[in-house]
């Protein structure tokens, strides 16, 4: 099985010219699902790692299936304003304007090892801006774990650049 024939695509989403990469058949095929929880778990099995990082919303999906697998703890990245506790936040620029992603201020201990996970990577603005978070909160990021990257947009070379290890499962040319 071919984990790129289990994701859909669909023209012209959410705007004209976007080929919308939809992860949401992968994660409804229980074979697709398990392969790619275990191939985005194995290159850091055996590492010691204390939380797996989720940016919102199917990077809670991921991540928390990667954290069970690893024996991890799991910390949720969040829009602005979902968060009950005290957090901390950090702005990012989208193409129309900016975002905030923020995470409880009590999530990890300061040099906890923590792994990024989300479903896609793209220009790499919301993944940076979660990798500075959670250094801001005293995290040791080891590395960043995507199902898909669009390398033309250049966001995972982005997070390597920042000293990021990133691993990624398959890759769609174009946008």
């Amino acid at each position: 099985m071919n984990l790129i024939d289990a994701i859909r695509t669909i023209p012209d989403y959410p705007k004209p010219g976007i080929m919308f990469r939809d992860i949401t058949t992968l994660l409804g095929d229980a074979r697709a699902f398990r392969r790619a929880v275990d191939e985005l778990v194995q290159p850091f099995a055996g590492r010691k790692i204390d939380k797996v990082a989720g940016i919102e919303a199917r990077g809670f999906i991921l991540g928390g299936a990667v954290a069970h697998q690893l024996s991890a703890g799991f910390v949720p990245l969040r829009k602005k304003g979902k968060l009950p506790h005290q957090t901390i936040a950090v702005d990012y620029a989208l193409e129309y304007g900016v975002d905030t992603i923020e995470m409880h201020l009590d999530a990890f201990h300061p040099g906890e090892k923590v792994m990024l996970v989300d479903d896609l990577i793209a220009t790499g603005g919301t993944a940076i801006a979660a990798v500075e978070l959670l250094r801001q909160g005293g995290a040791e990021v080891i590395g960043a774990a995507f199902v898909v990257n669009l390398p033309d947009l250049g966001g995972a070379a982005k997070l390597a650049a920042m000293g990021v290890p990133v691993s990624i499962l398959v890759a769609f040319e174009g946008h």
